[in-house]
């Protein structure tokens, strides 16, 4: 048998994982197992099974060929809809990890708004609801109007939608109802929950052996309402926010029964103080662990591979600047004509990066359909700089700066 490896399972998109990845491979010699062969991921893995992900027996038992051939000290996913396979793998092989259990019960928002109940940990009022009927009765009963709508088990709000009145309720529950038809298996249908009203944060944590360390906190822009669409992302090293939100993000994982791993727990500020939205046990997505690298030199992406082997990650802050990605969207529906960046003598400084997720001649979504429950982002932007009004400053010309043009998308007359 060889040197003890890490096992990744799932690596896609490029885009958004390759850094995940590299950071794993860095201290650690990796396997994979994925749906298609490696491509560009091969300078990071020593070896590779492919299997149908959506299958939690073929994972095992890839992940079993594996190890027949190699010494596997710890199992990791960066993928939300992976996590519950993975902790199967974890207890398959008897590797370090949280349970099955908790893991599901991160992913279904229905259990983990009555597990946080039950710990008394501030969150929503919500009520799975089966119907059109159902929810408009609901809504009633938790007291009116604005609720949200969401299916059980996704993630990136996908089919999330604000509700203001029962007149919008119809539009909204077509959205929720497209985005529940694509969820993960570990809730079922959709969620309408209370309103919380306030600032959206989310706190990057990291779980060792049941004790949580708050690592830095993402202070989120949404917009395109009803939806909740993700504009922006900012982290600033020593936030002073962090105090605050830290026990009820520990508070949240504990509830859950999340002991292990990095972790992304979101939540909203309001008027009486911090209230969960979910948990995810996984590191943040939209690049967010390299924002909190950026700014504060702790890299959750290698403190998670580091977790994954039953390791305890060096946590000490290296660096006091701040850093935000922004998100470009397309103007309206259409076919894209022209992608570009003006240029700006400053952007050397600042721009680590802009990468375009749509080509000229592909068909892009403003805002979400029951056709399309989750939008198309044309690109995004990182900026970094030594203070948050520096970034944002930044990154709003950097943002104003990206062209994206399109052909609208005719509609043809009834």
């Amino acid at each position: 048998m060889s040197q003890p490896m890490l096992l990744v399972i799932g690596s896609e998109p490029e885009l958004m994982r390759r850094y995940m990845l590299e950071a794993a491979a860095a201290e650690h010699s990796v396997l994979l197992i994925d749906d298609q062969p490696p491509t560009w991921q091969l300078p990071y893995v020593v070896d590779f099974e492919t299997t149908d992900l959506n299958d939690p027996a073929r994972v095992i038992a890839a992940a079993e060929s594996l190890a027949r051939h190699w010494t596997i000290a710890g199992v990791l996913t960066f993928n939300e809809y992976l996590l519950v396979t993975t902790a199967r793998v974890a207890e398959h092989l008897r590797l370090p990890g949280n349970t099955p259990t908790a893991v599901a019960a991160a992913r279904d928002k229905a259990t983990s708004r009555q597990l946080f109940a039950a710990s008394d940990v501030p969150s929503a009022a919500s009520t799975w609801v089966h119907s059109f009927d159902a929810a408009a009765s609901a809504a009633e009963r938790l007291g009116g109007y604005p609720v949200v709508l969401k299916p059980a088990a996704h993630a990136g709000s996908i089919g999330v939608v604000r509700v203001d009145s029962i007149t919008d309720l119809p539009a909204a529950w077509n959205i929720a109802s497209a985005g529940a038809a694509h969820q993960g298996p570990e809730g079922q249908g959709i969620l309408l929950e209370e309103f919380l009203d306030g600032p959206e944060v989310s706190v990057e944590t990291v779980t060792d052996r049941g004790v949580t360390t708050a690592v830095a906190i993402t202070r989120k822009a949404v917009g395109f309402k009803p939806y909740f669409m993700e504009q922006a992302h900012l982290v600033i090293a020593g936030d002073p926010l962090l105090d605050d939100v830290a026990p009820v993000a520990a508070a949240a994982l504990r509830a859950v029964g999340i002991t292990h791993g990095v972790s992304h727990v979101e939540m909203k500020l309001t008027a009486s103080g911090p209230r969960l939205i979910e948990v995810n046990a996984r590191l943040g997505g939209d690049r967010i662990g390299q924002l909190v690298r950026h700014a504060t030199g702790v890299d959750l992406a290698a403190a998670a591979a580091d977790l994954a082997i039953g390791r305890t990650p060096d946590l000490t802050p290296t660096r006091t600047r701040s850093a935000a990605i922004g998100m470009i969207y397309p103007p309206a529906d259409g076919t894209v004509t022209e992608l570009a960046l003006r240029p700006h003598p400053f952007d050397a400084h600042h721009l680590q990066e802009l990468q375009w997720l749509c080509d000229v001649g592909d068909h892009v979504t403003l805002k979400p359909s029951p056709s399309t429950p989750n939008n198309i982002r044309a690109g995004f932007a990182i900026v970094v700089g030594d203070t948050a009004t520096d970034v944002r400053r930044h990154l709003n010309s950097v943002l104003g700066r990206a062209q994206v043009k399109v052909r609208p998308t005719m509609i043809s007359a009834a």
